[in-house]
């Protein structure tokens, strides 16, 4: 017996050893186990993607009856001067006599008042237009005071109302008709009080039917 416990020591030993080497190990570089061993996600999340709005752009302003304009034509003080758009939609001025400025933007109203001031008046004009004043604006319906209201910049439905004094008692307080006239003609739209509004827009403040 004494001879025989030594070999079956020595086979034991063998099939323990065996199958400790049978045991599969982790492999190095697998993210799902090394998540595992560190306590990190398996996979990334993906960075969270951000949108930003497009910032607010509007277009050239665009000028119109009722609009007053200063016109520097530089070294010429006789024809340096205030001059307002009128009903037709144009200036007058000296030596050039009547010019349209509907439509037109500043920009382009001083060149071609400096165009007409070329042909045969002034070899070189340089011609600056500045707003004065704008032309006004109107609010209708449901306010206290309708009517015909001086344009200040940065105006919204809401600050237009309140010059108006504010709204009578039947009025919709949520939104507004606005009425507004651009080169590309004229658009009605159903807005809120924070809407900005432009000179010659027209505000309707209808009534509230409950």
């Amino acid at each position: 017996m004494r001879d025989l416990r030594a070999p079956l020591v020595c086979l034991i030993a063998a099939l323990a050893l065996s199958g400790c080497m049978g045991r599969t190990s982790p492999v190095a570089g697998d993210p799902a186990l090394d998540s595992m061993a560190y306590g990190q996600p398996a996979f990334a999340a993906p960075a969270p993607m951000a949108y930003a709005d497009p910032a607010p752009t509007r277009d050239a302003y665009n000028l119109g009856p009722g609009d007053r304009l200063r016109i520097v034509v530089y070294g010429q003080e006789g024809l340096t001067n205030s001059y307002a758009i009128d009903a037709a939609g144009a200036i007058t001025m000296p030596l050039i006599g009547s010019v349209p400025a509907r439509g037109r933007t500043p920009a382009g109203l001083a060149a071609e008042i400096a165009a007409r001031l070329r042909n045969g008046f002034i070899r070189e004009p340089s011609v600056a237009v500045e707003i004065e004043s704008y032309r006004p604006f109107f609010i209708l319906g449901e306010v206290q005071a309708p009517g015909q209201y001086p344009y200040v910049p940065n105006m919204t439905v809401e600050s237009a109302v309140a010059i108006a004094g504010g709204f009578s008692p039947r009025a919709r307080r949520d939104e507004v008709t606005l009425t507004h006239t651009d080169a590309s003609g004229a658009g009605r739209f159903v807005v809120p009080l924070g809407t900005p509004i432009g000179p010659g827009d027209t505000v309707f403040v209808g009534e509230r039917w409950f």
